[in-house]
């Protein structure tokens, strides 16, 4: 195959957005729209109204303090609730009014969505292996099926327990599996010049998710036809199966090469180009070099520099998570104000910071962006504890800072994702994201139990968040700069990779690179 051929061939599958690639962008991009709606219906399915004890009529008329969890009696006993009240101002009925899920039952509201993300994690560690054995497309379209089954299902529960069953299922296929294996074909399918970009897309339907949350919220107040909106929307992933094509890459890396040209074969006639790949042609385009020993998780922690690196970034990912779920799932708690408003005004957050953050990432680096994003996100988060919101100017203040915490954290949380990738070498790779994602997981199912806390002192959740993100940001210096390098390929490389680079060497004492540059 000739050059002129082979960096066509190149530019039309990998390296240009041709009507192809958006075409199977913008079908990939829909499961992360889903799972932002799965991964945050808690907000108000969920969601705990103000309340106060029921007690009788003739109560009323005597000497008592009537609160949210007990009534004083006038001799000086406590009387602990049995039934509540609940201010219908924002909310109908939700899972917390039908099942009382307030004051010493408060923490099952937690354990709720703590088992949807626990589910996530789950499926993260099943689904990823699977969809590396049997096929990204055959996941990806199971996922879809079974979010849309369950989030159906979960709308005609009576008992928290099928409830609770219900949700870990969706974190599962939900919030892992059909997003993951969305994400992982649109990175197989696009260059490295454009997977920045790409990568910030998927968190922004995301966000866009989120923001419906508000939206049919606001005006569906029942929380079991609002469930049922919910798991409808899934339905708009029923086409893939038809719609979306097996990544290429996947399948010559499976032998199955005459499929992989098939479809890149389909993707040069809609780009309008020559639609033939010659033989020869497939392996120029997916051979690379072949690693005689196979590597996991484990392997990031065998050698020093690459063990504290790991352990960084591991600590980098359940950073951003936790602050980033702390903010989004506790909006009626750190906010005053329509509910539904505060939680589209700090969904919506993101968006800005996904339209600017690949252009200062590529300008300014992936190092300083991410602690500085961190660093200013997580100050915002401890002066927002700290600032009275019983006045319109304090309530404002609070709000600005809850909002440019999320939107900081949010653009930090989606660096690390290319970050990574770009820190550790081929054989690894994969087993760096992964294990990086699995850290988040973890601190998104914590997230719920933090914001418990607030019991003792409604300033403390935030405080956590804020200083996890301070400690993180700093942490963060001490990584390697990634921008405008070449990724290693080998565990060598990678254990080389970056040393004596750290924010504080000022260029001193850097190594200078000995890994070939790639191909664009």
């Amino acid at each position: 195959m000739s050059r002129t051929s082979r960096s066509n061939k190149e530019s039309v599958f990998y390296a240009s957005l041709g009507r192809y690639q958006i075409q199977q962008y913008v079908l990939h991009l829909l499961p992360a729209f889903t799972a932002g709606v799965h991964m945050l219906s808690q907000t108000t399915v969920g969601a705990t109204p103000d309340h106060k004890c029921s007690v009788p009529e003739e109560w009323y008329q005597e000497n008592v303090t009537i609160g949210e969890c007990s009534v004083q009696m006038k001799n000086g006993t406590e009387e602990p609730c049995s039934e509540w009240i609940y201010d219908t101002t924002y909310y109908g009925n939700t899972i917390v009014t039908d099942w009382s899920l307030v004051c010493g039952q408060r923490w099952m509201r937690a354990l709720s969505q703590s088992i949807l993300m626990f589910g996530v994690l789950c499926g993260a560690m099943i689904l990823g292996p699977l969809a590396d054995k049997y096929g990204r497309l055959k996941i990806l379209y199971f996922s879809c099926v079974m979010q849309a089954i369950f989030g159906v299902l979960a709308a005609f529960c009576h008992h928290y327990i099928p409830f609770f069953i219900i949700k870990w299922v969706l974190g599962v296929f939900g919030g892992a599996g059909a997003y993951m294996t969305g994400f992982v074909l649109t990175m197989e399918m696009v260059g490295r010049k454009h997977r920045t970009a790409m990568g910030f897309g998927f968190q922004a339907l995301f966000a866009f998710g989120a923001v419906a949350v508000a939206i049919w919220g606001y005006f569906i107040r029942n929380w079991k036809t609002l469930q049922l909106v919910y798991g409808l929307h899934s339905i708009i992933l029923l086409g893939h199966w038809w719609l979306v094509d097996e990544s290429v890459g996947w399948l010559y890396s499976q032998g199955r090469k005459d499929e992989a040209k098939a479809i890149l074969e389909k993707s040069l006639k809609v780009n309008k180009m020559e639609a033939e790949v010659k033989e020869g042609e497939m392996e120029t385009l997916f051979t690379a070099p072949k690693e005689t020993q196979s590597y996991g998780l484990l392997d990031l922690l065998k050698t020093p520099r690459m063990r504290l690196r790991t352990i960084n970034m591991c600590f980098n990912w359940f950073s951003n998570s936790l602050v980033y779920y702390g903010l989004l799932l506790n909006t009626d708690t750190l906010l005053s104000g329509n509910p539904y408003l505060m939680l589209a005004l700090v969904a919506s957050a993101d968006l800005p910071s996904y339209i600017f953050s690949p252009y200062l990432v590529d300008r300014f680096g992936r190092r300083s962006i991410t602690s500085i994003f961190m660093l200013i996100g997580g100050g915002a988060c401890i002066m927002a504890a700290f600032t009275p919101k019983d006045t319109a100017t304090g309530s404002a203040i609070v709000i600005s800072l809850v909002v440019l915490g999320k939107l900081l954290i949010a653009g930090s949380f989606a660096i690390i994702y290319n970050y990574t990738a770009e820190m550790y070498p081929t054989v690894v790779r994969t087993s760096a994201i992964g294990g990086g994602a699995m850290c988040a997981r973890l601190s998104s199912t914590l997230t719920p139990w933090i914001s418990l806390l607030d019991s003792f002192d409604p300033k403390l959740p935030s405080v956590i968040f804020g200083s996890v993100a301070l400690l993180s940001g700093f942490l963060t210096l001490f990584l390697p700069e990634t921008l405008n390098k070449p990724m290693p390929q080998t565990m060598e490389e990678g254990e080389e990779y970056g040393r004596g680079d750290t924010a504080f060497s000022l260029g001193k004492n850097r190594s200078k690179s000995t890994i070939p540059t790639e191909d664009p």
